[in-house]
């Protein structure tokens, strides 16, 4: 055993060693010399091996039934632990003094153990001692274990009416910004709408705007969240307003148009992908060609939509029409997330200089999607 060893090993029992050292010493020393006479060594070896071995026996095995649920079980099985603890405690002490003399430990001289009555009161009165000695340190352990788990509950709770509370205000202040995001919408709108009535008359453009975007915001406002579909017509109404609002800040220059084919009534697709495929055109494309128009063509016929988005690439943008691929990957992923392989998606540059991009879904039954 190493140095480190030694250190942990005392650190861990070093109440135990104080207090078998204190006793020992009390019993060899100071009890000896008011008798006036010691024992040889190797009978004090003999008793102090003997005892201690039946101290921590006798705790273990009570230790281990007092853990027991069976309250008639305990009460048989202590006197039974306290009786094999004495017979043990004879026994050990008989064996070890006849081994000792053997080996020369105990002088030859010394008196030869016989087991008569007083040999086994003596003993017996010393097994007793220790076990008593045991029984209070169990109970004593027993106590400072029971103790920690009070204080390990009385912790958990702490902990948990902690939590509780940051859970509860959490609550208040999630109530306080529902509320915030209810009233700040409703004011929002209506100063829109006052700006509007206002400005209807004197600049019917602006009034015209300011319609438009206040339907984009609210659209964007009840937007679901991105893991659900919306009614296809929603966004194609979205994608009205935005035209619209281009066409007023470019006073009508815009050259675009949007077919749409096919009755879409109960037809739900993922949000934001038609209207990203629109912002694209009007980011990175040349929307006002006089002779090649920007096209959006959404058709549904035969269970099947397809979508595609027409327009020239605007060269006067230099790199920034390397950005439109971000939009565009973004855009094949959340449709592998809705449609995994059962769907089509393709872009590319044809020779006219146009950047196409199209969407091909299958969709059989387009009422179920309104429950989805």
């Amino acid at each position: 055993m190493n140095l480190l060893n030694l250190k942990t090993f005392y650190e861990k029992y070093k109440i135990h060693l104080i207090v078998w050292g204190i006793y020992i010493i009390y019993e060899v020393f100071i009890l000896g010399l008011i008798r006036g006479n010691f024992l040889a060594p190797g009978s004090y070896v003999g008793i102090y091996t003997t005892n201690i071995s039946v101290f921590y026996i006798y705790s273990f095995f009570l230790g281990k039934l007092l853990n027991k649920q069976v309250v008639s079980f305990k009460v048989i099985k202590i006197p039974l632990i306290i009786l094999c603890a004495v017979v043990a405690y004879i026994g050990i002490s008989y064996v070890l003094n006849l081994t000792f003399r053997a080996i020369g430990i105990l002088p030859a001289t010394a008196t030869q153990a016989v087991i008569d009555s007083a040999y086994v009161s003596i003993l017996t009165y010393r097994s007793l001692l220790f076990i008593g000695f045991g029984t209070g340190y169990v109970y004593i352990k027993k106590s400072f274990e029971e103790r920690k788990k009070v204080e390990a509950l009385e912790r958990q709770n702490l902990i948990t009416q902690i939590e509780k509370q940051a859970l509860e205000n959490d609550l208040v202040q999630s109530q306080n910004n529902y509320l915030r995001s209810q009233i700040n919408p409703h004011f929002l709108f209506n100063t829109l709408n006052f700006i509007y009535n206002d400005a209807r008359k004197k600049a019917p453009m602006a009034a015209d705007a300011i319609m438009n975007l206040a339907e984009m915001m609210r659209y964007a406002l009840k937007r679901p969240e991105a893991s659900e579909v919306v009614p296809l017509s929603e966004e194609i109404e979205q994608i009205e307003h935005l035209i619209n609002l281009h066409k007023l800040r470019t006073a009508n220059t815009i050259n675009l148009e949007l077919d749409v084919t096919g009755d879409l009534f109960g037809l739900r697709f993922p949000p934001l992908i038609l209207l990203t495929l629109v912002e694209n055109i009007f980011k990175h494309g040349n929307v006002s060609h006089s002779t090649q128009p920007a096209q959006i063509k959404i058709v549904y016929q035969n269970n099947n939509l397809n979508i595609t988005t027409i327009n020239m690439i605007n060269d006067n943008k230099g790199k920034q029409t390397e950005s439109h691929h971000v939009g565009i990957e973004n855009i094949a992923k959340r449709l592998n997330n809705f449609y995994g392989e059962d769907y089509i998606f393709r872009y590319y540059k044809d020779p006219l200089n146009r950047y196409i991009t199209e969407i091909d879904v299958n969709i059989v039954n387009p009422m179920a999607r309104l429950n989805r």
